[in-house]
């Protein structure tokens, strides 16, 4: 077949005026499935959160969001999987409040938590809850205070590793409560759950998720919460303030993050889309069960939270 060199030129006009139309359609966003970086193990409240949201999340947007547990290191392994990704969209991260803890737990990071992450949005406020086991024969937090203070040191509690969100809780505790206690940590909250439930540690500022079934079947107690207000799946249970540790409160939340430059367009489709989705009636079910509140900011909002946070936790 041969072609004139009329229409040879009418041929290219016409892929010109189609080439930013293909392009658009090429680089729509999500074309692919994105990844989303848990750092912490299969099962831990923020997985289960993240589970919740991406399962909603990809219904909507019409691509798989792929879990992707990357544990280890009080959630600094999976920190630096997304801070080094290509800032494109396609690698995102669910995170915990000890995002903003691991600068000052940490002397040295391979990344920096205030430079090399944007927050699309927080998605939960989940209060710990400090729990103990029956065979303490603790029922109050006054009574854990009194038995810490008669002797200065030989109490301890769990954590779900060094420089965790838990860890945090515990030491803030602590600090306004003036005891001495030794932190014992765990790669995670199930074993710190069942080292408790022994009675081989004291107590732990454990999120609501794992524990709620023991404490329900009194296999755990609770005694108080560590959050600003009292837990709405734990109404009965004070705040550890309301207990009498005015100071103590801790805000464990549970977050979106994306790495550094990623486009704002992009982080603002995330922003619309973690709303949606938690505004879907089984999500609503689901946040209900784990004790878990919805919380969102717009993604400047959530960046100037981050900030805020780093600088107060470092103090």
């Amino acid at each position: 077949m041969k072609f004139t060199r009329r229409a040879t030129l009418a041929t290219f006009a016409c892929l010109t005026a189609l080439s930013p139309l293909l392009a658009s359609a090429q680089g729509a966003y999500p074309n692919k499935p994105i990844r989303v970086i848990v750092p912490f193990a299969a099962g831990s409240t923020t997985d289960i959160i993240a589970r919740a949201i991406a399962d909603k999340m990809g219904q909507s947007m019409g691509q798989t969001l792929v879990i992707d547990n990357r544990g280890g290191a009080s959630g600094t392994i999976g920190q630096q999987a997304v801070a080094t990704a290509a800032p494109d969209g396609y690698t995102i991260m669910v995170h915990s409040s000890s995002h903003t803890v691991s600068p000052s737990t940490f002397a040295k990071l391979p990344f920096d938590t205030a430079v090399d992450f944007v927050g699309v949005t927080p998605i939960s406020s989940t209060p710990n809850v400090l729990v103990i086991s029956p065979s303490k024969n603790i029922k109050t937090l006054q009574e854990l205070l009194a038995a810490a203070r008669a002797k200065p040191g030989s109490m301890n509690f769990a954590s779900a590793g060094q420089g965790s969100a838990t860890h945090l809780n515990a030491e803030k505790f602590k600090l306004a409560a003036k005891i001495d206690a030794v932190n014992i940590p765990f790669k995670g909250s199930a074993e710190a759950v069942t080292e408790v439930m022994s009675g081989r540690v004291d107590y732990y500022f454990s999120p609501i998720a794992p524990v709620i079934g023991q404490i329900r079947t009194g296999q755990l107690v609770a005694l108080a919460v560590g959050s600003p207000k009292r837990a709405t799946a734990l109404p009965q249970v004070p705040t550890t303030a309301e207990a009498g540790v005015p100071g103590s409160e801790f805000n464990f939340w549970i977050g979106m993050m994306a790495p550094a430059k990623t486009p704002r367009d992009i982080v603002n489709r995330l922003n619309d889309e973690v709303v949606k989705a938690l505004n879907t009636p089984e999500v609503k079910e689901r946040f209900a069960t784990l004790g878990a509140d919805a919380w969102t900011l717009s993604p400047e909002q959530f960046d100037s939270y981050i900030k805020d946070e780093i600088k107060s936790n470092a103090v």
